[in-house]
């Protein structure tokens, strides 16, 4: 039996599948494992006690599985949250933690450096878009003007699928479609690295070679094998970010077709045919060859749940399943509008459509009458709106989906799902799929062959219920939206006032 193996490093959990050929999950493992925030706007994980260990443990016990002894495993993919930066020597030894994705805002004043350095329109007509926190080539920039010991010791910035992938095979990688958020040191145009402008923040030879995902960046070598338990020799892909490996698992492969990944924060991605630049939302290539994506996302969401889960007294020890559950049975005792209270969900900054650092979390409308269940409701709600403003810039540049496919635990929640319908009156269809992981697996399958074409990709995938608009709420919610608007719109400028000055005490 032809097996495909596919792990996943998310935010705060770590998944890995064992694939047939026809896309039937033979076997499942995972990890839980978390984050660190050590200042302000800073958000790290370790990458070998986090990346590397899960990917080991979980690697180990899919291989010890009944399936992976009885049939043959042909190829290797993996995915991880990103675009991360992680300084390693030439050894591949990690130099400092791996810093996350737009969740992590460290860089802004590396931002306007980059930008007055190369001016706004160099940058935005190399790489397609602006600088945010979601940009890598900032926080490359950071840990030059912060670590400097470091970036002199820094032989190669790797993502954190990148440097699974090195650890796998020795050889150091980046796929196309990651590299497109390393503004402004990436051309959309020629798809290929260009850092004249940038070059005290970082030397062309510290990048890594670029790939598509799908292209094979080499075998399992002995002693990753030893570690992880994979068959010495196996092909193993390039890989993705996580994002694009769930896109792909839940059919998304097509122009028009467009991702909804409800995750610790949530990541919307568009299929289309060619680069189409953008001020709010980002460009990049996607997994195959000849096709890209505008992508958007919000810097909360699951995130967000876990905290208020906590606020409000939930047992954090039980499984995710139990905690999310009772947090929404909590929520269901509040009707559509929490009975007037609106959350801005910003706590870490927010990402599409502001790209604003700075802004911070605001709960209003608050009275004695309000109580625990009104407050979980505005929580879920207010992540509603987010997604919803998020969702709102492709309307924005005549880029519509034509197909919301919604994936990721939090479709488990149906306040999350219902609210931006209901907003948005756009429907959504639940894609059924082990996440990232068998995106993953796929894209190994499509490397070596297995599945000869994209739309093959589609028979290894199952769609489930249809949310269309529920009248009963969706007249509250579209109202508290305009509320939610203008709530950001008058906190911006106080915020960031205040984040100027926490940063310079």
């Amino acid at each position: 039996m032809e097996l495909f193996v596919g792990i996943d490093i998310g935010t705060f959990e770590t998944k890995g599948v064992v694939v047939d050929a026809e896309g039937v999950v033979r076997a499942r493992a995972r990890r839980r494992h978390g984050i660190s925030t050590p200042r302000q706007g800073h958000v790290e994980q370790d990458a070998d006690l986090v990346w590397w260990s899960d990917f080991a443990a979980v690697s180990s016990e899919l291989m010890s599985s009944d399936a992976a002894r009885d049939g043959t495993i042909a190829a290797v993919g993996c995915s991880a949250i990103g675009p991360c930066v992680l300084p390693v020597d030439a050894g591949l030894r990690p130099l400092r933690p791996g810093i996350l994705y737009g969740i992590d805002t460290r860089a802004f004043r590396e931002i306007g450096e980059l930008e007055e350095n190369l001016g706004r329109e160099e940058v935005f007509r190399r790489s397609g878009n602006a600088l945010t926190s979601q940009s890598a080539g900032p926080k490359v920039a950071w840990v030059r003007n912060n670590e400097p010991e470091i970036a002199a010791a820094a032989r190669w910035y790797v993502t954190a699928h990148g440097y699974l992938v090195a650890r796998l095979t020795g050889r150091v990688t980046m796929d196309h479609g990651t590299a497109g958020y390393f503004h402004p040191f990436y051309d959309l145009d020629s798809q290929s690295w260009d850092v004249t402008g940038c070059e005290n923040a970082v030397r062309r030879e510290q990048l890594p070679e670029l790939g598509w995902a799908t292209d094979i960046a080499g075998t399992v070598t002995d002693e990753a094998a030893r570690l992880t338990g994979l068959p010495v020799g196996v092909p193993v892909v390039f890989g993705a970010v996580d994002a694009p490996a769930e896109a792909v698992s839940a059919t998304v492969v097509n122009p028009g077709d467009l991702m909804l990944m409800y995750g610790s924060s949530t990541y919307m991605i568009k299929v289309t045919e060619a680069p189409l630049r953008g001020k709010v939302l980002w460009s990049a290539p996607y997994v195959f060859p000849g096709t890209f994506v505008l992508a958007a996302g919000t810097s909360t969401a699951g995130t967000l749940t876990r905290w208020v889960a906590d606020v409000l007294g939930l047992d954090l020890s039980v499984s995710d399943d139990e905690l999310f559950g009772g947090l929404l049975a909590l929520a269901e005792q509040s009707p559509p509008g929490a009975h007037g209270l609106l959350l801005l969900p910003h706590f870490s900054g927010e990402r599409t459509p502001v790209h604003d650092p700075t802004s911070r979390g605001a709960l209003v409308g608050l009275s004695l009458e309000h109580g625990r269940a009104d407050i979980a409701r505005a929580v879920l709600e207010g992540v509603a709106h987010s997604v919803a403003h998020a969702l709102s810039a492709y309307d924005d540049v005549g880029e519509t989906p034509e197909r919301i496919l919604a994936v990721g635990g939090g479709t488990k929640n149906r306040i999350f799902t219902q609210s931006v319908t209901d907003i948005t009156g756009s429907p959504q269809t639940i894609a059924l799929t082990d996440g990232a992981a068998l995106g993953d697996a796929a894209i190994a399958a499509f490397a070596v062959g297995r599945l000869p074409d994209r739309d093959s990709i589609k028979d290894w995938g199952r769609l489930g219920e249809r949310i269309d608009v529920d009248t009963s709420g969706a007249a509250v919610l579209r109202s508290d939206h305009a509320d939610y608007l203008e709530l950001y719109r008058s906190l911006s400028a106080l915020n960031a006032r205040r984040m100027e000055r926490r940063h310079d005490r």
